[in-house]
């Protein structure tokens, strides 16, 4: 019963304007410099945005993506009400090192670079193969993790369409970024909604990121094809995950299916779930303003 108030607590939330409590920031993810710390051995690359005072809230990212991948609708929104931080994870984009083909190692990186940061506790937002990472972070380091955002993942064994997928995204001719159908519905709305998304995260012109070649796309593969092929039949890492945690995804996610969330949703001890209609894995995106107003409902309460 607890689940499902907190559940219907969130849809409202998502229908309301939240007030901002702290006062709006003004960089932006297309313009704030990208700033470098050690740790680990790795020379992180991030940026931070947002105020000085607050929670910060760590966004992990997905297959092959960069900062720049990120879409600014989503990063500049959550940064008006909260510090808020991106960063490249080792070998990928401006962070040296090689880069790392497992869940355990990208983890472990991840949190040496909060560490080196000097945060106590910070929230997670996982998205894709980013939300392996925070639920890693969560079970591992309950001390330093608040809460926890699952947007578009799935558990560790929940199964996965990558190659399927990559293969029909690049297979269209003229496609303009294989993101319109890896992450949008190919319907009206959907095509509309991945076209304004490329706008926004092709809108930084200067110091962005490199792109990420074949080298990160073969070791970030073989990390989300293991994670999400190796059962894990007890739910071991999920039982181990007692912080709050908010799940997200569309309802026909074709990349980490829509049901490995629903499973999350069942199997962690405090969570909510919301699904976006006529959506797939970028859900977040094609219903940003959504997102982020019930996003931050669940990190405020």
């Amino acid at each position: 019963m607890n689940k499902l108030l907190k559940s219907l607590m969130l849809i409202a939330a998502t229908f309301s304007v939240i007030e901002p409590s702290i006062a709006l920031a003004e960089d932006k993810l297309e313009t704030t410099a990208t700033k470098y710390i050690e740790a680990n051995g790795v020379k992180f690359s991030y940026r931070t945005l947002g105020p000085k005072s607050g929670t910060p809230l760590v966004f992990l990212q997905h297959f092959t993506g960069n900062m720049d991948a990120w879409d600014p609708a989503v990063v500049n929104a959550f940064a008006k009400t909260r510090p808020v931080i991106v960063f490249n994870n080792r070998g990928v984009g401006a962070t040296d090192g090689v880069v790392a083909d497992n869940v355990e190692q990208m983890t472990t990186d991840a949190y040496a670079f909060i560490q080196a940061l000097g945060y106590k506790q910070v929230d997670l937002l996982g998205f894709s193969m980013g939300g392996f990472i925070a639920q890693q972070l969560a079970a591992k380091h309950p001390e330093l993790v608040r809460k926890v955002i699952l947007a578009g993942t799935t558990h560790q064994g929940g199964g996965n369409n990558l190659m399927k997928v990559l293969g029909e995204a690049f297979s269209r001719q003229n496609a303009p970024d294989p993101r319109d159908y890896l992450f949008f519905s190919q319907s009206e709305v959907g095509k509309k909604a991945a076209a304004e998304f490329l706008s926004r995260v092709y809108a930084r012109k200067e110091g962005r990121d490199p792109e990420s070649g074949k080298a990160i796309a073969d070791a970030h593969g073989k990390a989300l094809i293991v994670f999400t092929s190796t059962p894990d039949p007890e739910f071991n890492t999920l039982k181990a995950i007692n912080q709050p945690v908010l799940v997200v995804t569309g309802n026909n996610d074709t990349m980490l299916p829509t049901e490995g969330s629903i499973t999350m949703y069942k199997h962690l001890k405090n969570a909510q779930l919301v699904l976006y209609p006529d959506s797939n894995h970028g859900s977040i995106f094609q219903y940003h303003d959504s997102f982020v107003n019930t996003a931050n409902f669940f990190l405020n309460h």
